[in-house]
């Protein structure tokens, strides 16, 4: 697959996972009763903040949801479009969960892509890029509706994230095409989360007693 179709691929990839986080901070953020003002700025939150710390960290200035008006205005028509379905909507919080596992798969494998076309095969550069973009959009939505993120509470989250990146950098190094490691990533962190969810997998917590 030539460069041009394969950077055309992470672009979307790219929106695609701001949409389906942004769709979360919208659902939490009406969840606490937010008005349509606070469902966008929590959307927008939620979509565009763990690319745009990755950015910064980095050293890739503007970030992309800076130079890129896309991502905001695909974070707002998220926001928009879940104020209205809401009511058909909230009953259904697998819905949220699904988003939010979709959109950790996307943003693990698109981060850790980034990380690679500057840093080529550089596993903690990978790693690092590839968890925070997934979880600090995350972090923050759960963090400005006052309550324990995510990911330090529920089943597999960056757990998820590190063996999706850990596997799209196995088959980096075995030399597999890049567009296919990076679906073949996506798809394994997706369907941990979505399978932890269903079973309930957590990791081993500090006993009380």
């Amino acid at each position: 697959m030539p460069d041009i179709s394969f950077a055309i691929l992470i672009y979307v990839f790219d929106l695609f996972g701001t949409m389906a986080f942004a769709v979360t901070g919208a659902f939490k953020a009406i969840e606490h009763k937010s008005d349509i003002v606070g469902i966008i700025i929590l959307s927008i939150i939620t979509g565009v903040a763990g690319g745009t710390i990755r950015d910064v960290i980095i050293g890739k200035f503007p970030p992309n949801s800076i130079s890129d008006p896309s991502y905001v205005i695909v974070s707002v028509a998220s926001a928009v479009a879940l104020f209205f379905l809401y009511p058909h909507l909230k009953k259904h919080w697998n819905v949220f969960l699904k988003f939010d596992a979709i959109g950790l798969g996307v943003f693990s494998i698109t981060g850790a892509t980034f990380a690679y076309s500057i840093f080529g095969l550089n596993f903690l550069a990978m790693t690092f890029a590839g968890i925070l973009s997934a979880v600090g959009g995350g972090i923050l939505r759960d963090v400005f509706v006052n309550e324990v993120p995510i990911i330090f509470v529920k089943e597999l989250y960056a757990t998820a994230s590190f063996v999706g990146v850990a596997v799209f950098f196995l088959l980096l190094v075995g030399g597999i095409p890049l567009y296919v490691a990076s679906i073949t990533g996506i798809i394994i962190i997706t369907f941990l989360r979505l399978v932890a969810m269903k079973y309930n997998w957590n990791l081993p917590r500090a006993r009380e007693k």
